[in-house]
């Protein structure tokens, strides 16, 4: 039996919509993107709110969603009735638990399957089940069409697509041996996120996450019914996602641009919607896809806005905490710090995938291999 991490002592306060977090510079809100999947007009819903409630800029987190900053006081019911009305508030009670990840680009570009319906069925299925309101707002659920890009980012609870037409369910990032048929996988997942709650509930009702329970993958998977299969090693997350023009199977183009830092201004937020057609996703990467173009030729556009979309660009390989003014625990003014470092060409570490953080919790850190770059308030510690 493995023994789990010591318990929690403060119950989970992960900000939502309706729940913001009180920084330095204002309120936060974080809005839940089941999937990244946005349309053009709830876009310009969050555009508009940034502006009108908050600091005026859109923040894209690493679960493809997205934060508001600087939100005046008294501003929370107002933003709720805005996203309520943009359909990006379904359910006021389960808010803070729809973190959902999917393949970037299923169902239109690489992948097995198309994972869009399951997110849809998922996020529905949870919401109507009075139960999973008691989800923490770290749980993530993550959906792999097969192609490996998500199955890697050590989800809660995850799909991943397999050949021959089976689906294998993840359990903290690694494969259970628990199977289903594509059209049963999503109930497999709301079971299995079930019985991460009475498995919680069990062993206190205080983590955050799966992999803090004791013997939790077995426990859950011991819960469960289903055909079995010997466990598959779990792809591993990919350090950066795509950018770009990608080739679509029904012959269109999508773009990827990638947001620098992940702060996606009014202008640019504008200009993607003005480019799309309905529908957008946003990505694990802090990128936004620009799917169903006829062509790549709004590339350079997206690009002189400051997006980018060349794969090699070093902001691919940056990422960073909110730094000053934004967190009072910061030493540093961190973004400002990366901009200047990568405008320079002077990032430390030879340009590796990096992470700079302004305080020793090194909060948003990313998975996978990645340069810590600390401010220590005499300068930056790397490694």
């Amino acid at each position: 039996m493995t023994a789990a991490p010591p318990p929690r002592d403060r119950p989970d306060a992960c900000p939502g919509a309706l729940q913001t977090h009180a920084a330095a510079d204002g309120g936060l809100a974080r809005v839940r993107v089941p999937g990244g999947a946005l349309t053009v007009a709830q876009l310009r819903v969050l555009a508009t709110a940034a502006h009108e409630l908050g600091d005026g800029a859109l923040e894209l987190t690493s679960r493809g969603n997205v934060q508001l900053r600087g939100v005046r006081p008294g501003a929370e019911p107002e933003l709720g009735d805005r996203l309520a009305t943009a359909r990006l508030l379904p359910s006021a009670t389960h808010e803070t638990a729809r973190n959902v990840l999917a393949s970037v680009l299923s169902g239109r570009a690489g992948g097995l399957l198309d994972v869009r319906p399951w997110v849809t069925a998922f996020d529905a299925g949870m919401c109507a089940d009075p139960s999973l309101a008691a989800l923490p707002g770290r749980f993530l659920a993550a959906f792999d069409d097969g192609r490996g890009d998500v199955a890697g980012m050590g989800a809660d609870v995850g799909l991943l697509a397999l050949d021959g037409g089976a689906v294998a369910l993840l359990l903290a990032g690694a494969d259970s041996g628990v199977r289903a048929a594509p059209e049963e996988a999503v109930a497999l997942a709301l079971a299995a996120t079930r019985a991460f709650l009475a498995v919680r509930a069990g062993q206190g009702g205080t983590a955050w996450r799966l992999a803090e329970l004791a013997d939790g993958r077995a426990r859950i998977a011991g819960a469960l019914g289903g055909p079995r299969a010997e466990p598959v090693p779990a792809p591993a997350s990919p350090p950066t996602g795509p950018a770009g023009a990608v080739d679509q199977h029904d012959g269109r183009t999508a773009l990827v641009a990638v947001v620098p830092l992940g702060r996606l201004t009014a202008g640019q937020a504008e200009l993607l919607a003005a480019t799309a057609g309905h529908d957008l996703q946003l990505t694990p990467w802090r990128s936004v896809v620009v799917p169903d173009l006829p062509d790549a030729s709004a590339a350079g556009e997206l690009a002189a806005s400051g997006l980018v979309l060349d794969p090699g660009s070093a902001w691919l390989r940056v990422t960073a905490c909110a730094g000053r003014p934004g967190c009072a625990k910061s030493l540093a003014d961190v973004r400002g710090d990366v901009v200047r470092a990568v405008s320079s060409g002077t990032l430390p570490a030879g340009g590796a995938r990096q992470h700079w953080v302004g305080c020793g919790r090194r909060c948003g850190r990313p998975t996978g291999d990645v340069v810590d770059v600390v401010a220590t308030g005499a300068g930056y510690r790397v490694g």
